[in-house]
């Protein structure tokens, strides 16, 4: 079924898919979302966990053109951010095509569009949408679990963390968490909260921040050279929490904001006090896993340990390689943008990505704005957004 042409096709409903169609709203360029769940931001909405919080304030989550309300909190929970995200939709009428799964992109020579394929869910009809630019605004789509030896054997729960809700059915549990980035911290920390005996893979050397530190970091940022203010950071960071090794976590080499620049790799923010947890003994710190045997686990260090449950939050793989046909310029096979910043969100024939450079949600919202620009001067229409 071929279905009437927009300007634009965005792929993703989720925040950078959000923030794209409200930039374009803004200057008028008629576009469509195709989104394969049932529901915008279905990433926070339904495999996300309770406790989150937003890591950053608030003043740098938002979303282009319209600020939290002033009366949410400096940082913003899960509920209040769904709030924004709703009402965010409602007020530039932005209503997505809800269960279509891409199959294929394509970009069309002949005519000068993407021509693309999705599966409409309920009814299992393959509709064809063409479009003179194409977004792709995907963000994290396929739960990523490593290959462990045993695991298929463990004879206990194993879940990746989009479906840990709480702690609360794991008290007095035996719970290892394996990734010990923030979401694996923060579930190690609810878990310990609710009682349960908690433990977490730590397998490579992280950078441990307090909110504030972030805070200032990003304030300092505006005045003050990188390397200072980075180096500032850490001294901080080491003041405050003291040495990390006694508990069995190593500072990297680099800065945190290096690494974030250069690989994309977020310090943990310790906004819940799992490092207080770490550091009373709720929640102990392991090394890499050798191998499951039953419900035993075999560390690199050649400890055994038994458990009921194991989480993984071991984070998500781009499935944008399975559908997107014929660009081998904007995304490598991970679905990164291969352009360095800040030119990662160009490619070539009308091709785009938005949110796809590890910048968080402030980062979206300008690969947005520079998008729906880029469009408007396109066609020949004076820019602004």
């Amino acid at each position: 079924m071929s279905l009437p042409d927009p300007v634009v096709i965005i792929i993703g409903a989720g925040p950078s898919g959000l923030a794209t169609a409200a930039s374009l709203a803004r200057l008028s360029i008629p576009y469509i979302i195709l989104e394969r769940e049932d529901c915008s931001a279905s990433l926070w909405k339904k495999k996300s966990y309770d406790r989150l919080h937003l890591h950053l304030a608030k003043q740098y989550c938002q979303l282009p053109h319209i600020p939290f309300p002033t009366n949410f909190p400096k940082y913003v929970p899960k509920s209040q951010f769904l709030q924004y995200l709703d009402s965010y939709a409602t007020h530039f009428h932005i209503t997505p095509k809800f269960n279509r799964l891409v199959e294929s992109a394509r970009f069309d020579k002949s005519i000068e569009k993407w021509r693309v394929v999705a599966r409409n869910v309920g009814s299992g009809e393959a509709e064809e949408y063409s479009g003179r630019f194409l977004v792709v605004a995907t963000g994290e789509s396929e739960e990523f679990v490593p290959v462990v030896e045993g695991l298929g054997g463990f004879t206990g729960e194993v879940i990746h963390s989009t479906g840990y809700k709480s702690g609360e059915k794991y008290r007095e549990k035996r719970v290892l968490v394996v990734g010990c980035g923030n979401s694996g911290m923060e579930i190690a920390f609810d878990l310990a909260v609710h009682g349960a005996k908690t433990s977490i893979v730590v397998r490579s050397p992280i950078h441990i921040l307090s909110k504030e530190m972030m805070y200032w970091g990003i304030e300092l940022a505006k005045y003050l050279p990188f390397s200072t203010v980075e180096s500032l950071v850490v001294l901080l960071s080491k003041l405050w929490y003291g040495g990390l090794e006694k508990y069995g976590i190593q500072r990297p080499n680099e800065g945190p904001f290096t690494l974030k620049k250069k690989y994309g790799k977020f310090p943990l923010v310790d906004a819940a006090g799992t490092y207080n947890k770490i550091k009373s003994g709720e929640i102990q710190v392991l090394p890499g896993i050798a191998r499951i045997k039953g419900d035993e686990v075999e560390f690199e260090n050649g400890n055994s340990h038994q458990f009921d449950t194991i989480v993984f939050a071991t984070g998500f793989k781009r499935s944008t390689h399975k559908w997107l046909k014929g660009d081998n310029y904007l995304l490598d096979e991970d679905g990164n943008p291969k352009p360095s910043f800040p030119n990662h969100w160009k490619g070539q024939n009308g091709l785009y990505c938005a949110g796809l450079a590890g910048r968080g949600l402030y980062g979206a919202g300008m690969d947005a704005q520079n998008i729906a620009n880029d469009i408007k001067s396109s066609l020949g229409l004076n820019s602004g957004v």
